[in-house]
């Protein structure tokens, strides 16, 4: 399936991540900069609770913002995630206060939820930006099943 035609809502997470792998960084910033990146971004994001590990997060309590750049004029889409109560939710619009913001560009976003980049090494790199509190941006990959590929 040329990835320009992709559907994220028939792809399993597993299909989802080998796909990801298989597609060069080109044709995955042409996706992530066309008509289908909300579907893509809106799925894989909605996907978050569904993986989220409550039995890691114990009693936290953190909102956290996404902000996914390189969008169509150099937009950026921002997504909250609330955790609380052992529980992950997606928020209809960013509007609480987050205790983590992370900004990364779209093609490293949909490498690394998909499990084809680790975000330590982006973080390193300087493709994953942080900002808050620092001991949950060391826990926070650790709260979702992330696909092995």
């Amino acid at each position: 399936m040329p990835i320009e035609d992709l559907d994220p809502a028939k792809l399993d997470a597993r299909e989802l991540a080998l796909l990801v792998k298989a597609t060069p960084a080109g044709e995955l910033r042409g996706l992530m900069t066309g008509s289908r990146r909300s579907a893509v971004l809106d799925t894989v994001v909605g996907r978050m609770p569904g993986v989220f590990r409550g039995d890691r997060a114990g009693a936290m309590s953190a909102v956290v913002h996404w902000r996914i750049g390189d969008g169509p004029g150099g937009g950026v889409d921002v997504y909250e995630i609330v955790i609380e109560g052992g529980t992950c939710a997606l928020s209809a619009a960013p509007r609480r206060q987050p205790k983590l913001t992370l900004t990364i560009g779209a093609v490293d976003f949909l490498r690394m939820v998909t499990g084809n980049a680790h975000p330590i090494a982006l973080a390193m790199k300087g493709k994953l930006k942080t900002k808050g509190d620092l001991a949950l941006t060391a826990k926070f990959p650790q709260l979702f099943d992330i696909p092995r590929v």
